[in-house]
């Protein structure tokens, strides 16, 4: 559709009829055509001046800027009628331009130059564009850019400025196309498939993603910046679809693009094999699907099956290859299946263009207990069972409350259950947007819906079973995540951040009990550690607060690559996805939210206002109990194997499923202020040194109107170091000792630091009120003088020379710097303590020792002593000091 911008009354609009099947696309028919509208849309005149006479497809429009007379279209057409249209006349007559006509059912857009009537652009493969108004037509130009085209923005100020959006992202130029930007902090890629690793410490991600390649990437990294782009690697090329890795060798990673092209991946030399099979001579061309399945056994890590309308089977890591099937489809001729309600010729637009070779294999799966017994689902609505590897099949088309025919979108197997498998099926394309899951416990004789309370309008694209509890169950849709703890009676959906987004792929990483999804537009989510959910029951729900087990921790130092957290220095554009939070993680649940006072009061209004009932009025006294209440609070108490608290946090409040991290370190020296409300993102706090190695119990409790409750049971937990087993012991002993040493002092001279910083405004407004108080004698004036003095050259020796600083001079380090270096050298360590470190350590110590006596004496003794002689005077108050008052 176009708005004349001169005259908004006057719209074009292009209608477009096509059918899209699985065995087929018919993308375009007799209702396919251009109409006009001078009265806002009231009424509308076919155009036909000029206008193709066969049947059109897909049609895109586009106005000059410059001259709204001058109207552009480009035209699908069946008998290659279709091309580049103009009009001179607000679509009275038209032209044709050029014959340019490609691949409409992904692109048809075209746009107007905003300065120039005669340039236009032309969205497709490569972006193309015509000086002349259409008469010729070439490439813009894409060096370095992404292709398949399909939309631009022209600056209207400077139409060498363009934005264009493309299977790529989103590019940017500035010199008409010659250089692009990449904007590439957009995580908007599309997967199809999703796999992961046992790579150690941090597992592996693979995935295909439509038109970018099949790619690999950490799920974690040592990073402070977490996972960035360049952490990413190519497996594969062309539109990724699925992948698998060798469950033994991480290194060995299978990855596909369309219509079956398979490759063995070698991550540490980056050899691409292509190992797909391949018709011997005189055999029938076999029938791929777009995204073709394939699996390595769960009972040989070398052994491959993939299929096409048949079944191969390869032990050798796919040089070789054996079909154990016949024709596993119904083998229709999808030219004599009808489309919108008739048989279509050969000549119709588009036909089957962009579609796989109908009756091909579009699941498959093997039994996760029994070797051999492997299912194979179809685009064309069958599932095929063999129990003894190939020798024998049954065949399955009829399931419970399925349409015929339904593409079968996923097959897994139990991982508890010989026999138990579950299938999807999606039947989106018959107009058919219901979920669709199905359970066999008898290796496919028979099979129950689960689908349940799924929403009705949400097909289901991916499947996947907890290996611990046989009733934990998630299904991916078109419309978000979903999990079921009774075995899919009951479906409720996983948000926690989570966009509204098709979910194609759902994978457990078993080791570390993480749930990782592929969506087809947000990139790959994981939910980490979904342990709690595997324990959720009724009855957990129902009980106050429950402490989930807490995973083990890995204790390790975390890199700054950077040279910072986050982005660092590097821009807004750069582009950075969180690390989960380093440490042990601490979840729980509550079944109803720790409310103050004051909600509690509000509350109670908005159900009276809701009833219609008066409300009550609040005393001053329950205003004044809101007012100084302390925020309720849950607290979070980690122990030591010695039942030593190391450690205490504040956690959320809120009902349900919380979370908190401990970041293994003591707590900091000194306290932290607030964050600035300016300050960055990547904002730290202070925190203390790293804790020991071992064993650890976190434990948790509400603390309501200062009195504190304990919640469930305490859970205990170790604390490994990665290494460890490389780690003397005596030496990570003797550095915790070192740095918590190190910690004492850093806590004892920031302190004093503090209360010598804190003297000198004090005896300024001591010395201010003894000049005002005539009873007192100048000899007073000169000891206040005194103090003052002798606490500079305290806070000399703690912090250091200010006054020669000033003036570039070279000064002999302070208590504060020697300690500063000591804790600052250490903190992002886990290796014995130097002797540099040691030694600056004592000779703070040493000083540390002499200041701090000397002034305790100053601030316990001599000034108590001033004060006393200035209250006793009827001085004005200064700070520090109570006055002393009686009524006679």
């Amino acid at each position: 559709m176009a708005i004349d911008p001169n005259e908004p009354s006057t719209i074009y609009a292009a209608s477009y009829q096509r059918r899209r099947h699985y065995f087929t696309l018919i993308n375009g028919g007799p209702e396919s055509a251009l109409y006009k509208s001078t009265d806002s849309g009231a009424t509308w005149n076919k155009l036909r001046g000029g206008w193709p006479t066969v049947e059109m497809g897909r049609i895109g429009i586009a106005i000059s800027p410059v001259d709204s007379n001058v109207v552009y279209a480009t035209v699908e057409a069946a008998d290659r009628k279709g091309g580049i249209f103009r009009s001179a006349d607000r679509g009275g007559s038209w032209e044709r331009r050029n014959e340019f006509d490609s691949g409409a059912m992904y692109y048809a857009r075209i746009v107007a130059d905003p300065k120039d009537v005669d340039r236009i652009y032309v969205m497709n493969v490569n972006l193309m564009v015509s000086d002349d108004g259409g008469r010729t037509i070439r490439r813009l130009g894409e060096r370095s850019k992404h292709v398949d085209n399909h939309d631009i923005w022209i600056d209207p100020k400077d139409n060498d400025h363009y934005l264009v959006g493309c299977d790529g992202g989103v590019y940017e130029s500035f010199d008409r196309g010659v250089n692009w930007d990449f904007k590439e902090n957009l995580p908007v890629a599309q997967f199809y498939d999703i796999a992961t690793d046992n790579a150690k410490p941090f597992y592996n991600v693979y995935g295909g993603t439509q038109d970018n390649f099949s790619f690999g990437g950490p799920a974690r990294t040592r990073s402070v910046s977490g996972i960035v782009n360049s952490d990413w690697f190519v497996t594969n090329g062309g539109d990724g679809f699925r992948s698998q890795v060798d469950p033994e060798d991480p290194n060995t990673i299978y990855a596909s693009l369309q219509h079956g092209v398979i490759v063995r991946f070698d991550k540490q030399t980056g050899e691409r094999l292509g190992i797909q099979p391949q018709p011997g001579r005189g055999e029938d061309p076999w029938r791929w699907n777009w995204d073709s399945p394939f699996i390595i056994s769960p009972h040989s890590h070398t052994r491959l099956y993939m299929a096409a309308d048949k079944l191969f089977r390869s032990d050798d890591r796919g040089d070789t290859w054996t079909p154990i099937s016949g024709q596993l489809s119904r083998a229709l001729d999808r030219d004599k299946l009808p489309v919108m309600g008739k048989v279509w010729g050969i000549d119709a637009v588009a036909k089957n263009q962009s579609t796989a070779f109908y009756g091909n294999a579009s699941a498959l799966a093997e039994s996760q207990k029994k070797d051999g017994l492997i299912y194979v689902g179809t685009d064309d609505g069958l599932i095929q069972v063999t129990e003894d590897g190939g020798k024998n099949w049954r065949k399955i088309e009829k399931f419970p409350g399925v349409a015929d025919m339904a593409y079968v979108s996923r097959i897994i197997t139990s991982n508890h259950d010989a026999t138990t498998a579950f299938a999807s099926f999606d039947n989106h394309q018959n107009a058919d947007f219901k979920p669709y899951i199905l359970k066999t416990t008898d290796a496919g004789r028979t099979w129950t819906s689960i689908s349940n309370n799924l929403p009705a309008n949400g097909p289901v694209w991916a499947i996947a079973e907890d290996h611990v509890n046989p009733n934990l169950l998630f299904v991916g849709t078109e419309f978000g995540l979903y999990f079921s703890i009774d075995a899919g009676q009951k479906w409720i959906q996983l948000k926690g951040g989570l966009p509204t987004i098709a979910v194609r792929d759902i994978n457990i990483q078993k080791r570390e009990n993480d749930l990782v999804i592929g969506t087809f537009g947000r990139g790959i989510y994981i939910l980490d550690n979904y342990t709690p959910l595997r324990l959720l029951k009724a009855d957990t729900v129902r009980q106050e607060s429950v402490l989930f087990p807490v995973k083990d921790a890995l204790m390790y130092i975390q890199s700054q690559p950077l040279g910072g957290r986050g982005k660092s220095f590097q821009g807004e554009t750069f582009y950075t996805a969180d690390n989960p939070p380093f440490g042990a993680t601490v979840t729980w649940d509550l079944k109803d939210a720790i409310k103050t006072k004051k909600e509690k009061r509000q509350e109670a209004e908005r159900e009276a206002e809701r009833k219609k009932e008066p409300a009550g009025w609040p005393t001053q006294a329950d205003l004044r109990a809101e007012e100084e209440e302390e925020a309720p609070a849950i607290m979070v108490t980690i122990t030591d194997s010695n039942d030593r608290v190391v450690r205490r946090l504040n956690g959320p409040v809120g009902a349900g499923i919380q979370r908190i991290n401990w970041d293994l370190r003591y707590p900091a020296a000194n306290l932290g202020g607030p964050p600035q409300p300016d300050a960055d993102s990547d904002f730290e706090p202070p925190s203390g040194s790293l804790v020991m190695p071992g064993r650890y119990k976190a434990s948790i409790a509400k603390r309501v109107d200062g009195v504190v409750t304990p919640l469930g049971s305490p859970q205990e937990f170790q604390i490994v170091v990665d290494g460890q087993e490389n780690m003397s012991i005596s030496d990570r002993t003797a550095l915790v000792e070192f740095q918590q040493k190190a910690a004492r002092l850093q806590r004892a001279v920031s302190g004093a630091t503090q209360a010598a910083n804190a003297l000198r405004p004090r005896l300024a407004a001591i010395k201010r009120a003894i000049s005002e108080t005539p009873t007192l004698t100048p000899q007073l004036q000169v000891e206040a003088t005194t103090l003052d003095r002798r606490a500079a050259d305290l806070l000399r020796v703690l912090s250091g020379d200010n006054v020669a600083r000033q003036r570039n001079m070279n000064t002999a380090p302070s208590i504060n710097e020697r300690v500063g270096y000591v804790v600052g050298a250490q903190r992002m360590s886990i290796s014995r303590p130097t002797q540099t470190q040691i030694a600056q350590y004592a000779a703070a110590a040493q000083d540390f020792e002499g200041a701090l006596s000397q002034l305790r004496t100053l601030i316990e003794v001599d000034l108590v002593k001033l004060e006393k002689q200035l209250e006793a005077a009827g001085a004005p108050w200064t700070p520090g000091r109570i006055p002393v008052w009686t009524d006679n």
